[in-house]
């Protein structure tokens, strides 16, 4: 029998180690400038065109490489960040593998042109699919200057699965900024097509952050420090009040790398758990300081999973150091003027003369026990009650019956419905019918109506517009002005109106019609960031998306008291809707309680 087992040649196995390491663009991205952080550079610029599908240039001012490292730094597996495999248990550095080099050359165009401080001529050279295509001699500045082409060129497959530029783009964003808020002291430079969307200068951490984020973000942090045997941990919590659904800045980096870490974000979030609504969550940027033979970062190709050796009573420091810190932030006095409707309290003075305490009134005569006339109800009379005759004969109703659209019975349930509706503790809608009880969770079914409506707006584009007397002005981060842009056709069609003030701000001078008393603001970042979930160029999916976001906050509260006819509008406009019966997430709205149960229940 012949032999069929082969060794691959080495462009098949770079292309096939190239698909874990290098995945998009950003993929590409992270890599070298990790190279030039690990080279000691003291200013790092990237430029990509087309979001990087065209080209990635990333140019730094580290201490460049010789000749013969340059070449054999393509190679795989050939790395100077470690010697052997004790090594990888006492990682200073971003990289180690000796993998990334080797793989984007595997699967682009790639020109390198880099020189050391010593020398005074630097190399230049050209690798093609793997395929080394020249190297000579050329002026060059100090430090290296990568120029990755064509990426997937050879891979049509793989550029064929890549999203579109706007998505692209903003994962370029997310692992420059990961790598940008761990090393402040170092000046970072990013540009899209010409334009420069980061220009980040050298500083302390909490000026990384609002440099990254926003100017409104550094008033809103709380510093988190800690200095123990074990870790030191340090970085800043957001205050209470900046907790949000969706699109909360939260980072964990250990020893200079980002992770990700659930375990340790519960510990963050447990402080919290009384001073923000459910579901909320508070931003965060921690950093922690741990003795690099206690953590594994070889357990994940792209090194954001990392290993912990006490994760347990890191957990509870972390736990403790947030609380501690919400708890010193929660001690200092604040003056709020927003005193409307609230009861005014009197300063105990010691000199003013003591009142007499209340006293109780209460009739002595009163028996509890003692039986008086029944009194007849002053309700109303209503003719619905005929709809009942023979209620208690009628079972064919099926059991957890639900309507799916307005064709399958809905038509007849709210035909049959009482007129008469009673809210039960401000959330729930309680109506009669045929079948038995209705409830209707009040929020839900709002949720539902507004969503349709704004649906059909923007896909019709007749969204009615509200201008508001005094713009309000929005603080957006660069992700997020990226994503405003792609959106900002369906948000004009929905009824907003934007204008760029540049530096990341914008003003709103006038919001969709039926929002009044709606935190613009909090809506606007809440669409954006459910915008980002679904950006891949599918239209239809941000539409709904968008009108989610905005129908949730603008649908009635919970607690809110309604009168019998908005309760009667809500039910009606409801059984109008395409789906009755779950929110567009999926979530119930309501069911009904049987009569045969509820006859089971007082039998």
């Amino acid at each position: 029998m012949s032999d069929i087992i082969q060794l691959l040649p080495d462009s098949v196995a770079n292309q096939i180690a190239a698909g874990e390491v290098i995945q998009r663009p950003a993929s590409v991205i992270k890599e070298l400038v990790e190279n030039s952080v690990d080279a000691g550079a003291k200013r790092i610029q990237v430029l990509v065109t087309d979001a990087g599908r065209t080209a990635i240039q990333v140019i730094d001012d580290g201490k460049g490489m010789s000749e013969t490292d340059a070449r054999l730094s393509f190679e795989r597996h050939a790395t100077s960040k470690i010697r052997q495999a004790q090594d990888l248990f006492a990682l200073t550095t971003m990289g180690f593998r000796g993998e990334a080099l080797a793989s984007i050359a595997a699967v682009a165009q790639v020109e390198l042109k880099t020189r050391l401080a010593t020398e005074e001529i630097g190399s230049h050279l050209t690798i093609s699919g793997s395929r080394f295509m020249g190297q000579e001699p050329c002026a060059c500045p100090v430090g290296s200057n990568f120029l990755v082409e064509n990426l997937f060129y050879n891979v049509p497959a793989r550029r064929k699965f890549l999203k579109s530029n706007s998505t692209e783009l903003n994962n370029i964003l997310t692992a420059f900024e990961r790598i940008a808020l761990v090393y402040p002291d170092i000046a970072f430079t990013l540009s899209s097509n010409g334009t420069e969307m980061f220009n980040l200068r050298a500083g302390g951490l909490r000026q990384r952050i609002a440099d990254v984020f926003g100017r409104k973000m550094d008033s809103d942090l709380i510093p988190v420090n800690v200095d123990t045997s074990m870790c030191t941990i340090k970085g800043f919590v957001g205050k209470p009040e900046t907790a949000r659904k969706k699109g909360a800045q939260q980072f964990f980096f250990v020893n200079g790398r980002y992770m990700k870490h659930p375990y340790f974000n519960k510990a963050v979030m447990s402080p919290f758990e009384r001073l923000v609504p459910a579901g909320e969550q508070v931003p965060y940027f921690i950093y922690f300081t741990v003795a690099p033979e206690n953590i594994d970062v070889n357990i994940h190709p792209t090194k954001t999973e990392i290993k912990f050796e006490n994760e347990q009573a890191i957990w509870q420091i972390l736990a403790a150091a947030v609380k501690e810190s919400i708890g010193v932030f929660s001690d200092i006095p604040s003056i709020d003027f927003d005193t409307q409707g609230r009861p005014e309290i009197p300063v105990f003075s010691g000199s003013a003369p003591v009142v007499d305490a209340p006293k109780v009134q209460y009739n002595p005569n009163y028996n509890p026990f003692k039986s008086t006339a029944p009194q007849k109800s002053s309700a109303p009379a209503h003719d619905w009650q005929e709809l009942y005759s023979g209620l208690s004969d009628s079972t064919e109703e099926t059991e957890g019956e639900v309507f799916l659209s307005k064709g399958a019975g809905s038509g007849q349930l709210i035909d049959d419905k009482s007129p008469v509706h009673y809210q039960y503790k401000g959330k729930y809608i309680m109506t009669a019918v045929k079948s038995g009880l209705m409830i209707i969770d009040q929020y839900r079914a709002h949720v539902r109506i507004l969503y349709e409506r704004y649906l059909q707006q923007v896909q019709g584009k007749k969204g009615e517009s509200q201008k508001v007397m005094f713009p309000e002005v929005v603080q957006l981060s660069v992700a997020d002005a990226a994503v405003l842009q792609d959106v900002m056709p369906e948000l004009v069609d929905m009824g907003f109106e934007l204008t760029d003030l540049g530096g990341g701000s914008y003003a709103v001078n006038a919001t969709p019609a039926g929002i009044e008393g709606v935190n613009v603001s909090t809506l606007l970042n809440d669409m954006l960031a459910s915008a980002r979930e679904k950006s891949g160029g599918v239209k239809d999916d941000i539409n709904h998306k968008l009108a989610l976001s905005m129908a949730r906050h603008a649908a009635i509260p919970q607690g809110q008291v309604l009168s019998n006819m908005e309760m009667e509008n809500i039910v009606n406009e409801l059984f109008a809707c395409s789906n009755v019966n779950y929110t567009p997430d999926g979530k119930n709205i309501l069911c009904i309680l049987k009569q045969q149960e509820i006859e089971s229940l007082l039998g």
